[in-house]
């Protein structure tokens, strides 16, 4: 893309999108819910019954979606990743797994414009670290049942009650 205001423009519609109240649940479970140990546990999450994977695909489809217009050149890819990182941690929790998913289900692009990004430019591995060494924190978090299991479903003084309190004092 030619023109620097069109890519932003995208990239604020992109953002727009990510605020979708459906879409920032479904974000939430996958950075702070599913922490999967096997493709098998990938391909549940992905294929299971119809509402129950939703979360999953919704995430992993934006995602790859978002990252596509970086591939197709309609967003630069320098301003992309100034503006987003959570790619990184979609492509990290995935990365173990994508070779026996792509095999098993007979897809060889699941989830290549992901990988694409998250894999181009020269820090591409030590923001993809960066980013497991956090997931692994929050799995242990959520093992250790010190995470909450979602936005929606916090107890009092979870987020909602958080969102009322005076910034200070």
């Amino acid at each position: 893309m030619s023109d620097p205001s069109q890519a932003a423009a995208l990239l604020l519609k992109l953002y727009e999108l990510r605020t979708e109240p459906s879409l920032r649940r479904a974000r939430s479970w996958f950075a702070f819910e599913f922490h999967p140990t096997s493709a098998r546990e990938v391909l549940a999450a992905w294929l299971g019954p119809g509402h129950e994977s939703g979360p999953y695909r919704m995430t992993t489809t934006y995602w790859d979606m978002a990252a596509s217009l970086v591939v197709q050149g309609a967003i630069p890819y320098a301003m992309f990743n100034a503006a987003n990182t959570e790619h990184y941690a979609v492509y990290a929790k995935l990365r173990p797994f994508l070779a026996e998913v792509r095999a098993t289900t007979k897809y060889p692009d699941y989830l290549i414009n992901v990988e694409r990004v998250a894999t181009s430019g020269d820090s591409a591995e030590s923001k993809i670290a960066i980013f497991g060494t956090y997931l692994d924190q929050q799995r242990v978090l959520a093992r250790d049942g010190k995470q909450r299991p979602s936005l929606d479903g916090a107890a009092a003084g979870g987020p909602q009650q958080q969102r009322r309190r005076p910034l200070h004092g």
